[in-house]
């Protein structure tokens, strides 16, 4: 167990008393205010931890120094000796639980997220599995008090989606659903099939953390917008209104459309907020590219194409080829109640890899 500089540690003490003071004097704009409260937020576990680790390590040295003072008393060494290996045991909890906090944060942990999911191969089969999908992810966002909200669809022609976009609205998001990216395959016997043979089937899954404007700077200049009538069923209105919005993205060929809303300017907010998204994904993507040059994550890269979580039907269970991980609990996986488990168990091998970048395992 590597000890903490102690500098680095009261640097964040003083930073914390900084953030407290600067807030309870109300100084600043409203704009630092919301930035300093988010900060504070994050700092006070941090704070409580070193605390913790601080105390955790006093304790020890107070139950080492009795057990080694030159003619002590017999039982209060005695005492001591018995309660080292709880004070011990306790430090070690403290040093690990103060590591996991002071692992380098993803920016974009607490923010709302874009999820796509499209079929992949497998025909209506991988339609059916893309809207079972979404609908295991929607039911998840329920348990946690998240807002999904559609942005664009494309029904497969036997029920599912061959395409759907939409927004998960809520704190941590991200933090949550980030490895979720990736190609999901099913296995299980069509209603279709006669014979009882399984088929395999594919959908595809990308998270993008959502971007605000102070965080991706979209220039006018830089954009093509064609507006149009919204294609599909929908009676009077698909008509005479041109609601729907497409954006160009020029530099980057990226290419948005949105006609979910009958209001065209809410087309187009919904289209910028989609871009800026993608926009901020693909600076993320290179910036992580250049750091993680010499080595591979072991919770996976987060390609879209690449194989991550098998679901199969006939035998009721799910596994997470990232981390060999099988839960016999289809059902509940797909009703969004079993979905934690896994999150948790790829959050832990992300947390273990980064110890191992930081030397701190």
């Amino acid at each position: 167990m590597i000890p903490f500089p102690p500098d680095r540690l009261d640097a964040i003490l003083v930073r914390h008393d900084i953030v407290t003071g600067t807030l309870a004097a109300g100084d600043g704009s409203s704009e630092s205010i919301v930035q300093l409260s988010r900060e504070l937020s994050d700092l006070d576990p941090v704070v409580a931890g070193i605390h913790a680790y601080r105390a955790a390590a006093a304790n020890l040295a107070e139950v080492e120094a009795l057990i080694d003072e030159p003619g002590g008393d017999p039982e209060m060494r005695a005492l001591a000796a018995a309660e080292k290996p709880d004070a011990e045991d306790a430090l070690i909890k403290a040093h690990r639980d103060l590591q996991l906090m002071l692992l380098p944060k993803d920016a974009a942990d607490e923010k709302s997220a874009i999820l796509e999911i499209r079929a992949g191969t497998g025909g209506d089969e991988a339609a059916l599995f893309a809207g079972d999908l979404f609908r295991m992810y929607a039911k998840y966002a329920d348990t946690k008090g998240w807002k999904v909200e559609v942005i664009s669809e494309s029904e497969g022609t036997v029920g599912g989606y061959r395409e759907v976009v939409a927004e998960v609205k809520g704190r941590g998001v991200f933090a949550r659903l980030k490895f979720e990216s990736g190609a999901h395959r099913v296995q299980r016997v069509p209603d279709t099939e006669a014979q009882g043979r399984i088929h395999t089937s594919a959908a595809t899954v990308a998270v993008l953390p959502e971007a605000e404007e102070v965080d991706i700077v979209v220039n006018d200049s830089d954009l093509k917008i064609d507006t149009m009538r919204s294609q599909g069923a929908g009676g009077q209105h698909v008509n005479k209104t041109e609601s729907a919005i497409r954006i160009t993205h020029l530099p980057s060929g990226i290419v948005i459309f949105v006609q979910e809303e009958r209001s065209q300017h809410k087309n187009r907010a919904r289209a910028m907020s989609l871009l800026r998204a993608k926009l901020y994904d693909a600076e993320r993507t290179a910036k992580d590219a250049v750091r993680a040059a010499d080595r591979k994550s072991q919770v996976g890269t987060g390609d879209r194409s690449e194989r991550i979580r098998t679901y199969n039907f006939p035998q009721g269970r799910v596994t997470d080829h990232r981390i060999n991980l099988t839960l016999y609990k289809l059902e509940e996986m797909l009703a969004g109640t079993a979905l934690d488990e896994l999150v948790d168990a790829l959050v832990t091998e992300h947390q273990a890899e980064l110890l191992a970048a930081e030397g701190m395992s």
